[in-house]
């Protein structure tokens, strides 16, 4: 079983999808007169908050042209777990009829539900930035938020993902000098609830299916008394075909003529 190789990139789509969400937040500053004087897109990266805290402490003296740019937006994987409570049939299969070939059949067996657990967190050296973007997000998960990604494009499956929000963390790094620099970071652990696809199969269509009955199993030459024989018509796989049958049915008074080797009449 092991050592197939197959990759359907669902995580990799789970985490774009995640990340693309947060990706066009917009952030306003005023004057006193309620006028606009900065408008800006909030940046939006991958990666550990630890990295950026690193990035924004580094510049003790104040003496580099920029250390980091504030407000932004980061995230990450947390973990990976399985999640029981949304099991499926295992033994069910997905199949569709490749467009290329009419001939052939492709199947896949029902995925298997994880749960990605990842982290988001929005940095700022403000406090009305930060929750400016923070206003901005939370309104939408009640307490989850639904996106519909392509799960499986070479089967045409399509599939709502739910982003569940679990908790809200809040952190401000205001102790120090006044050559150490602010971070307020709100801290947003979020869950996808997703499903994994094993490899996919291709067989070619079954064209006959051929019964044989018998009254008896001996190892001599045993009495067949009757063949159930149904064949498709049309004997392709185009999906757009409405497909019939033709059975058969023969019975035989003796087996005389019959191979039991072949299973096939002399």
């Amino acid at each position: 079983m092991l050592g197939q190789q197959f990759y359907h990139e669902s995580i990799r789509k789970v985490i774009i999808a995640f990340g693309t969400t947060f990706n066009n937040i917009q952030l306003v500053r005023k004057d006193n007169d309620g006028n606009i004087k900065q408008s800006m897109k909030v940046p939006l990266a991958y990666g550990p908050r630890q990295k950026w805290l690193t990035r924004l402490n580094e510049d003790a003296d104040l003496s580099k042209t920029v250390a980091i740019t504030l407000p932004r937006i980061g995230f990450e994987i947390q973990n990976l777990q399985y999640d029981p409570n949304r099991k499926l049939n295992r033994v069910q299969k997905f199949k569709k009829v490749k467009s290329a070939k009419d001939d052939r059949l492709d199947s896949q067996y029902m995925p298997v539900p994880y749960n990605l657990n990842l982290q988001l967190y929005v940095m700022a050296k403000e406090s009305d930035d930060s929750l400016q973007i923070i206003e901005q997000i939370l309104p939408y998960f009640q307490p989850d938020y639904t996106l519909t990604i392509n799960d499986m494009a070479d089967m045409g499956i399509k599939r709502d993902v739910p982003i569940v929000l679990n908790s809200i963390g809040y952190e401000d790094n205001y102790q120090g000098d006044f050559e150490t620099r602010r971070a307020l970071i709100y801290t947003l652990d979020f869950t996808a609830k997703f499903y994994l696809y094993g490899p996919v199969t291709s067989q070619a269509v079954i064209k006959t299916v051929q019964v044989d009955q018998y009254t008896d199993l001996q190892d001599t030459a045993p009495k067949r008394e009757q063949r159930y024989t149904v064949t498709p018509n049309p004997t392709n796989s185009d999906a757009d075909d409405d497909f019939g049958f033709n059975e058969t049915t023969s019975f035989f008074e003796d087996a005389k003529n019959f191979d039991p080797v072949t299973g096939t009449d002399k």
